[in-house]
């Protein structure tokens, strides 16, 4: 059942009031939460949020995209001891907005310009005049989009789901 308007008023209020210099753990929870969405979505998605979302401020280069390798861990059993799964290419980068607002963009693989995406998307949601629509207009759509994909996967995999039984012969 998706909320109600009422409901998602609510929740971009609290998530774009939270002023991202106070160390606030529901700070860090609303940013991790929108760099997730962000993070899972196509670069093509990304790109046409980032078109209808003009005009943007100027942006400084902190960090230009650049590609780098990970070290993915693992842990036999999920709680057992960890080891080093293996490595991953991994693009980072850093945008500063012309009103001061830093975002960071990681994305797996090699595509720069998504990384790029998900830097400008994280500045623009740390402005607080701009968090409200950005969250309407963005991260909601593609939370809603990736909620549809997850399921429509799981009602695939549902779909081909065996249930196996043994019956015992009786003896009469």
């Amino acid at each position: 059942m998706a909320p109600s308007s009422a409901t998602k008023q609510t929740l971009y209020r609290q998530t774009c009031d939270i002023r991202m210099t106070e160390p606030l753990p529901a700070a860090q929870a609303a940013r991790r939460d929108w760099l997730a969405v962000l993070a899972r979505a196509g670069t093509e998605a990304l790109e046409a949020h980032y078109r209808k979302a003009a005009p943007w401020p100027a942006v400084e280069p902190v960090r230009a995209p650049e590609i780098a390798m990970v070290m993915l861990r693992g842990r036999v059993g999920g709680t057992g001891e960890p080891f080093n799964f293996g490595e991953a290419s991994l693009t980072r980068c850093a945008l500063r907005l012309a009103g001061g607002s830093l975002g960071v963009g990681y994305a797996l693989g090699r595509d720069r310009r998504k990384a790029e995406l998900i830097a400008l998307f994280d500045a623009r949601l740390q402005d607080p005049s701009a968090c409200r629509h950005a969250m309407e207009q963005v991260i909601e759509p593609l939370r809603q989009q990736q909620m549809l994909q997850r399921d429509a996967a799981s009602r695939a995999a549902a779909s081909t789901r065996v249930d196996f039984y043994t019956m015992v012969r009786g003896e009469a």
